[in-house]
């Protein structure tokens, strides 16, 4: 299993904790009976957040049009919506909300040009509801190809206090590749052309890189 290279401080972090709270136990509580079941709840923190920051295999999907999810998880908003920041009209928006189980390396969507990119503080709201767009701490970037503008939002949620985002305007990348991660909890927002034909409903499951989110049209 190979774990994400931007989050090797949160797993130390958290082992150490974990580690101190192990010793207490051991230390202080002299009944067997007692320390040891109280020892599984410290050491499948450890595991499950090593398991959280894991980097799978993934498919790349071909097609210059073909517009891939960012990440895991399951889609929660698809309408048209207006869009002011660097679309400035109207489009389609497409939610994807990760929970504690899924991965969350985030995957360019499209291969292109990366044309914009900007980290935005804010608050950290639950990141399914419709207000954590705006109010979140988030981070906007938009990437470029002869099909148009793809642009999305890394929102952080409730428990996610840190994105990870490798977006350099300038920069050509390909879909598929990682273009960052956000650590716990929380949610992107895709933005698309309003003639795009959008391939999933609400309530859909999606998987990063693999999952058709749409096709663009010239």
């Amino acid at each position: 299993m190979i774990i994400h290279k931007d989050c090797y401080g949160t797993i130390l972090f958290v082992w150490l904790i974990g580690a101190a709270i192990l010793f207490l136990i051991l230390r202080f509580i002299p009944w067997a009976f007692i320390a040891y079941p109280l020892c599984t709840l410290p050491l499948f923190f450890m595991g499950f957040v090593l398991f959280f920051f894991r980097v799978p295999k993934r498919l790349n999907i071909d097609g210059e049009n073909v517009v891939t999810s960012v990440a895991d998880g399951q889609v929660c908003v698809i309408e048209k919506v207006y869009e002011p920041e660097y679309i400035k009209g109207e489009c389609m928006q497409v939610s994807v909300y990760m929970d504690f189980f899924n991965v969350h390396v985030n995957y360019w969507p499209v291969s292109g040009e990366v044309t914009y990119h900007r980290y935005h503080p804010g608050k950290y709201m639950l990141a399914f509801l419709p207000k954590a767009s705006e109010l979140n701490e988030h981070t906007s970037v938009a990437i470029r190809n002869s099909y148009g503008d793809v642009f999305f939002k890394q929102i952080a949620g409730t428990f996610a206090r840190r994105i990870v985002c490798y977006a350099k305007p300038g920069s050509n990348e390909t879909k598929g590749s990682q273009c960052g991660i956000i650590k716990f909890g929380s949610r992107i927002d895709m933005y698309l052309p309003l003639d795009a034909d959008i391939k999933v409903e609400i309530g859909d499951c999606v998987r990063g890189s693999e999952t058709v989110i749409a096709e663009l049209k010239k």
